[in-house]
């Protein structure tokens, strides 16, 4: 989910709060521009795994997984269909009294 901040002024706080001058807090930087400390660090933290300064799940692999999971759930649900179909027909083929020769 994306957060309440467009990407491009996350992108911009960032570079401000690493072009930062020597005796300039993150705290102020935060309080300058609007958002908690706290935002601009998880800001900061992210945007080293996404640069590979730091290990960690960048945005297009979180987006991926999410992904990945929404079509494991769909085909998961599939094979459920399919195996009570089987299971039915299965039923439907002993109660004609046919067997398979």
């Amino acid at each position: 989910m994306p957060g309440p901040y467009p990407q491009e002024f996350r992108e911009d706080v960032v570079a401000v709060a690493r072009g930062r001058e020597s005796g300039v807090t993150l705290a102020q930087i935060a309080k300058d521009f609007g958002i908690a400390e706290a935002t601009l660090t998880n800001w900061l933290r992210q945007a080293d795994v996404e640069e590979g300064r730091r290990p960690g799940q960048t945005r297009d692999e979180a987006a991926e997984l999410r992904e990945l999971r929404r079509r494991n759930r769909l085909l998961e649900q599939e094979n459920e269909v399919l195996r009570k179909a089987a299971a039915y027909l299965s039923q439907a083929n002993l109660k004609l009294g046919g067997s398979p020769k």
